[in-house]
């Protein structure tokens, strides 16, 4: 059976989004699309019930059971909230932004900024699963030095040269969105995140967007509680 915890108190944003949510997903530590809709959960003090799948053939069986019968498509994560059923992490980002009324643009251009990065980001990470999950000798240390280095430097510029970027930490300058976090959880998968941001040396910008989310209060103490697994 997958393991099941309260996490949190129902609060305001609670009643914003219509209660609390059941969020479906791997135990796959602290990593993957669904740790960014957790994430989120979490910066925004919103109560939620977490429900971890455990090993590939417990998950193999439950893909087969509970989550196909939930979601057609047999992917996780999966969020259940008021009787309706929510899929695909980076669309239940945006939903919920809508709802809290915070961590989107303000303007077309302001959303579509965001949306550009978080499609970047999306790409990035589909790359990095493959190269990270290869029976392929060295397939993701030829994914770090090729692709990962120019999708960083591509990311840095973005983020240097952008009006909305430049001046503050996140993508939006002071106004944290949701393609921050989607942007710092494929950073944080791929190591950049620890060791002293060792592997962001060469990209100031991002650290600083790195920096700046460790930062937020309540991520900060998510980071720090053992509901933070590595």
């Amino acid at each position: 059976m997958p393991t099941t915890k309260d996490v949190g108190t129902k609060s305001a944003s609670n009643d914003k989004i219509g209660g609390i949510p059941t969020i479906h997903y791997l135990n796959f530590l602290s990593r993957g699309r669904g740790q960014v809709v957790r994430l989120l959960f979490e910066d925004a003090g919103i109560a939620y019930v977490d429900v971890r799948y455990d090993s590939d053939e417990h998950y193999n069986q439950s893909k087969q059971s509970i989550i196909k019968k939930m979601n057609p498509t047999a992917t996780m994560p999966v969020v259940e909230l008021n009787g309706r059923v929510l899929t695909q992490s980076y669309p239940m980002l945006r939903h919920f932004a809508r709802q809290l009324n915070a961590y989107d643009g303000a303007t077309d251009d302001e959303r579509y900024w965001a949306d550009l990065v978080c499609d970047i980001a999306s790409d990035w990470r589909t790359l990095f699963v493959q190269a990270f999950f290869s029976k392929e000798k060295d397939e993701y240390v030829r994914h770090c030095e090729g692709y990962r280095k120019d999708v960083l430097q591509a990311l840095e510029r973005h983020l240097s040269g952008n009006e909305f970027s430049r001046d503050g930490a996140f993508l939006l300058g002071e106004r944290v969105t949701y393609a921050d976090f989607v942007l710092y959880q494929i950073l944080h998968d791929e190591g950049l995140t620890k060791d002293g941001r060792k592997g962001l040396e060469e990209y100031p910008r991002l650290r600083k967007l790195v920096d700046a989310m460790e930062e937020r209060e309540n991520v900060k103490k998510f980071l720090q509680s053992d509901r933070y697994l590595g």
